[in-house]
């Protein structure tokens, strides 16, 4: 049986913009979606490279 992947928004998402959705239900992957386009493309990560990216963000990492 096929596990489906459960998507919930980010906290920080407009619900009328920006959205984003992620799924974690299933172990050793991050699913990622643009709630907008729920039948679109969605990214696959492990979590290190998940949690590296959340870091960067909550450090500033990408704020020029």
């Amino acid at each position: 049986m096929k596990t489906r992947l459960q998507f919930r928004k980010s906290s920080f998402s407009d619900p009328n913009h920006e959205c984003v959705e992620i799924a974690t239900n299933i172990p050793d992957i991050v699913a990622i979606r643009d709630s907008k386009i729920p039948e679109g493309p969605i990214i696959r990560l492990a979590p290190t490279p998940w949690n590296a990216f959340r870091e960067a963000l909550a450090t500033g990492a990408f704020n020029r």
